[in-house]
Order: structure tokens, then C-alpha cells, then sequence
């Protein structure tokens, strides 16, 4: 099994196990979002600034391993299209039930975001993208095809783990890794992965991330930082997390 199927199988373990990721929204979290009352989040604690967002009636959103019925029933009550990508066939799953249940009419596609993207050039206006990369060992190519899929002048919404989560232990109070975090060349990195049943990630420095978006194409427009929301870092307000927003060049 490679890694990427290893974690698409965990993460559907985890959705099972009530993954804080993978819980649908509400139904009366959705009849708010039709009155005009909603939050997204990329990263764990601090919601998106409005006006990161464009107009959503009519536009058409890429939800880029996004799945879980958790943002895109929001983005469908905005008036949206939507299509969403996610390798977790669970994730895929609470997407479709939380638009049957909705009435709303969705894309599900489940496919692997580190190959090429199923979509042709120009297909989105939007791409919607909470923390995730941090499953793939690759992150450019990713954000490459971001830019293919989007026309010119789409936003790219990223939310992004900057690493420092990879140096601490559970109890997040000493320093116990090393970076970069990579399990495929690293063992001790790997059986520390699997003693906490993490599956296979990787850490990410700004170069990539944020370089990596420049690189392929996009002008950064606005970025903030998060914390993981809990625990000894975020108690002492230490930024775990980065959010972008990003412009696709013409």
C-alpha cells in the first residue's frame, strides 16, 4: 500500500471514530447559512475574513480535499456551484448525504490530489483548500494544477501547516522531533506516526507552501496564522498554522 492510501484508509477509520473533521454540518447550522449567518475555517481555530470571499452565487468552488460535509454545504447555501475532492471515500460519503439531506446538488469526486487533477483548465473560479498537504509528500505539483484548474484571476484559500507541530510530543511541552518530518526517509519519524496512529505525514516550510504558490503562478494577496486551537502552544499563542489567500495570474 503507498502512503497515500494508507491515509485515505486512516482517515476513514477516523471519520468512523467521530474525527472532528469528518462530523457533517448541522442541518440548523445549514438553515443559518441560508439566512446569511456562517463561518469557515481553513485552519482549526480562526474563521476566514468575509472578505477574503467573492460573490458566491454562481460561482463555481473546487473544495480540494475538503470533503466531510463540513464547508461545502455552506458554500452551496451561499448559492455556489460545488465540487468537491477528497481521497477518504467516508469523507465523500458525508458530502453526499449532507446534500440529500439538504436538497442541493453537489460534485463528488474521489481521487488522490497529488496526481492531476480530474478537472480542465479553467474550470473554477475558486479553490477552497483547509489544512491537508500536510498527508502528501509533495506539495508544488499541487498547487501547479490549483493554478491550471482555475481561470484567470480565481482565489486560491489555503489553510497550511507550518511544521512546528512535527517537533513537539503529544504533551506539546518538549521538544522530542526533528525537522523536516519526513517518514518515508526517516524510521524513528515513522514509528512515531504509528504509535499514534497518524498515519503518514510530512512537514512543509514556508518555501513550499508559500514560495510554492508563487512559483505556480499565483500573487498572494493576504495570509494570517492560527494556532492548533488547544493545548500548551496554543496556550502560549504559538502559531501552528498559516492561511493564504491567493490570486491566479492571468
Amino acid at each position: 500500500m503507498n502512503y497515500q492510501d494508507l491515509n485515505a484508509a486512516t482517515i476513514d477509520r477516523w471519520v468512523d471514530e467521530g474525527w472532528e473533521w469528518g462530523v457533517p454540518l448541522s442541518h440548523e447550522a445549514y438553515a443559518k447559512a441560508l439566512a446569511g449567518e456562517w463561518e469557515m475555517r481553513l485552519t482549526p481555530g480562526k474563521p476566514v475574513p468575509r472578505a477574503w470571499f467573492p460573490p458566491l452565487a454562481g460561482c463555481r468552488v473546487l473544495g480540494l480535499a475538503a470533503g466531510g460535509g463540513q464547508q461545502m454545504p455552506l458554500f452551496a447555501a451561499l448559492g455556489a456551484k460545488c465540487t468537491v475532492l477528497d481521497y477518504s471515500s467516508r469523507q465523500i460519503e458525508s458530502e453526499r448525504r449532507v446534500a440529500a439531506r439538504e436538497g442541493y446538488e453537489i460534485t463528488c469526486v474521489r481521487a488522490d490530489m497529488t496526481k492531476p487533477l480530474p478537472f480542465a483548465d479553467g474550470s473554477f473560479d475558486l479553490v477552497f483548500h483547509p489544512v491537508s498537504n500536510c498527508y502528501i509528500r509533495e506539495v508544488e505539483p499541487v498547487w501547479r494544477e490549483c493554478g491550471r484548474v482555475l481561470r484567470p484571476g480565481g482565489l486560491l484559500m489555503a489553510g497550511l501547516d507550518n511544521g512546528f507541530n512535527y517537533l513537539f510530543g503529544e504533551d506539546e511541552e518538549h521538544v522530542t522531533g526533528t525537522l523536516p518530518f519526513d517518514p518515508l526517509v526517516n524510521e524513528e519519524q515513522r514509528l512515531a506516526l504509528e504509535r499514534e496512529d497518524s498515519g503518514i505525514q510530512f512537514s512543509h516550510g514556508i518555501a513550499e507552501q508559500i514560495g510554492g504558490q508563487l512559483r505556480a503562478g499565483f500573487r498572494l494577496l493576504d495570509v494570517y496564522e492560527d494556532t492548533n486551537g488547544e493545548g500548551f502552544l496554543h496556550e502560549h499563542g504559538v502559531p501552528t498554522f498559516w492561511a493564504t489567500l491567493a490570486r491566479k495570474e492571468a
